[in-house]
C-alpha cells in the first residue's frame, strides 16, 4: 500500500467514528428518542474494539514494512484524536439523560 492509503484509513476511521457520534448525540438532543442513546453506547463499544483493531493493524504493518511507518502512525495518531471526543460526548450525553 502507498503511505496516504495509510493516512486515508486513519483519516476514515477518524470521520466515520466523529460524524456516527455527533448523530447520536444531536439526534438525541433534537427529538429525545431513547435509539440515539442505545446507539450512542453501542457505537462506544463496538467502535472502541474496531477502531483498537485498526489501529494496531496499521502499527503492526507499519513495523513490519518501515517505509510505511510514519504514515501508519500519522494514520493512528488522527484515528486518537476521536478519544477526547468520545469522553466528551459520553459525559455530555450521561448528563443529559440524567
Amino acid at each position: 500500500m502507498k503511505n496516504s492509503e495509510m493516512e486515508f484509513v486513519g483519516k476514515s476511521f477518524f470521520w466515520g467514528s466523529f460524524l456516527l457520534g455527533n448523530l447520536c448525540l444531536f439526534g438525541y438532543m433534537i427529538t429525545k428518542l431513547e435509539s440515539f442513546v442505545e446507539g450512542g453506547i453501542f457505537l462506544l463499544t463496538f467502535g472502541t474494539v474496531i477502531n483498537l483493531i485498526v489501529a494496531v493493524g496499521l502499527l503492526l504493518y507499519g513495523v513490519f514494512n518501515k517505509a510505511h511507518l510514519d504514515s501508519c502512525v500519522r494514520g493512528v495518531c488522527l484515528m486518537l484524536v476521536n478519544i477526547p471526543i468520545a469522553v466528551l460526548y459520553a459525559f455530555i450525553g450521561i448528563n443529559i439523560i440524567q
